[in-house]
């Protein structure tokens, strides 16, 4: 297998095993594990392939994404075919998604949830992996009801279990439609997908995702009634201990920022390789260890405080999306990584209020394309300021950390707009 020519490479196409993205630190190779799930004993290789191959550091992304960092042109060859041979991943060819739905960590062991959100997800990816002219970023929220709610995360369709057995569906995040019995949810899902297929053919400089779509021609994407929003629900837990059905448990261990190192995660797998651990991706950046008893989960949990990974659901740092950064990212302009953790700190009793923080080293927006309640923008070593808005929206100043570090204590002018805000419900 030859290197991967320099047009197979160009920014703006979602990364994948066999068509890595050029970073500021070498090539970022994007992994999709079959039925997305892994053994102790495959994590663990893939912390070994990623520091043979790459720099070591491994990412999972907000929609529960694994990915190496720092492969080379040389290494890519050797780290995909070890990969391939091993059935670490289950990629195909051609310029669809690898995997279109999202669903919470516990999916299908979650005795809160109202239907099988797992089960659901992956009768809509074998339909949709067949259907051709969709979007590489296409994602399809598959939230069984429960207590893991999904609401945080954007999705061009939205499936929300409802009681008896029911699902709601919501296009573009605009038109909810349904209920309808979960058994005709993925037929439903696909006439969406075909229709919307058709749309972007004939527009396809045009129309990129749902969203793009006006309100008519997302109501004529289906038939089914219309109908209000389910009630909202509580936010979900993101780390520490779970119980599941069966009398089991599982641990949920997020990575500062969405990254952290092989040795680590090697640490991880090796402490449960000898149970019966079903390890999901999760789209709060971290891993999810499952079936396990209890015993074996508060050892995991308490191995993965000691590394300094992520254990409770209180730690700031769960309310903080940062990007790369640089100089891991050729694009950005500001080390988003490190500086996120110093803003985490800072803004640490906004964030248990519930705010939310994004840093991002340009305005591509990677680690979270939606609206935070602060979102700082590099911008040639500094950030733009963002208040209640995403990356395009205007600033109300540009300033550098140590600015915004003072302006986020108490009593300064950022944190009380972000405090007036909490307690409003809108942004000013």
């Amino acid at each position: 297998m030859s290197a991967l020519p320099r047009e197979a490479l160009r920014r703006g196409w979602c990364p994948s095993t066999l068509r890595p993205m050029e970073t500021g630190d070498g090539w970022l190779v994007r992994l999709h594990p079959p039925g997305a799930k892994l053994t102790p004993a495959q994590l663990r290789r893939i912390a070994a392939l990623a520091a043979a191959h790459g720099n070591g550091l491994i990412e999972i992304s907000a929609r529960a994404n694994l990915q190496i960092r720092g492969v080379t042109p040389e290494s890519h060859p050797k780290l995909v075919e070890r990969l391939l041979v091993e059935h670490l991943v289950d990629e195909h060819a051609g310029d669809g998604p690898q995997r279109v739905t999202l669903v919470s960590p516990l999916a299908g062991r979650d005795p809160t949830s109202l239907i099988d959100a797992a089960a659901l997800a992956e009768q809509i990816e074998q339909r949709a992996r067949v259907l051709p002219g969709l979007p590489a970023k296409l994602c399809i929220v598959v939230d069984d009801g429960g207590a893991q709610a999904l609401g945080g995360f954007a999705g061009d369709l939205r499936l929300i279990g409802l009681d008896g057995g029911r699902v709601a569906l919501c296009l573009g995040d605009r038109l909810w439609h349904g209920p309808i019995p979960v058994i005709d949810t993925t037929i439903a899902v696909e006439t969406i997908l075909r229709g919307f297929a058709a749309l972007r053919a004939a527009a396809p400089d045009r129309i990129r995702r749902l969203r793009d779509l006006s309100p008519e021609a997302l109501a004529n994407l289906s038939s089914l009634p219309d109908a209000n929003a389910p009630t909202s629900r509580m936010p979900p837990r993101r780390a520490g201990l779970f119980a599941l059905d069966g009398d089991r448990f599982a641990a949920l261990i997020g990575l500062p920022f969405g990254r952290c190192d092989a040795a680590e995660l090697d640490r991880l797998g090796a402490t449960v390789e000898t149970s019966a651990a079903d390890i999901r991706l999760s789209p709060w950046r971290g891993l999810a260890f499952r079936d396990l008893d209890r015993t074996e989960a508060g050892s995991l949990l308490a191995l993965a405080d000691d590394l300094g990974l992520i254990t409770g659901d209180d730690d700031p740092r769960l309310s903080v999306q940062a990007c790369a950064g640089s100089p891991a990212c050729s694009r950005a302009e500001a080390p988003t990584m490190a500086d996120a953790a110093k803003l985490a700190e800072a803004a640490a009793d906004l964030l248990a209020q519930g705010a939310t923080l994004h840093v991002s080293g340009c305005v591509k927006a990677c680690a979270h394309p939606v609206a935070a309640d602060l979102t700082l923008v590099g911008r040639g070593g500094l950030y733009d300021v963002v208040m209640g808005g995403t990356t395009r929206d205007n600033p109300v100043a540009t300033l550098d950390l140590s600015a915004l570090l003072t302006r986020l204590q108490p009593g300064e002018d950022i944190h009380a707009r972000l405090t007036a805000a909490r307690s409003t419900g809108s942004q000013g």
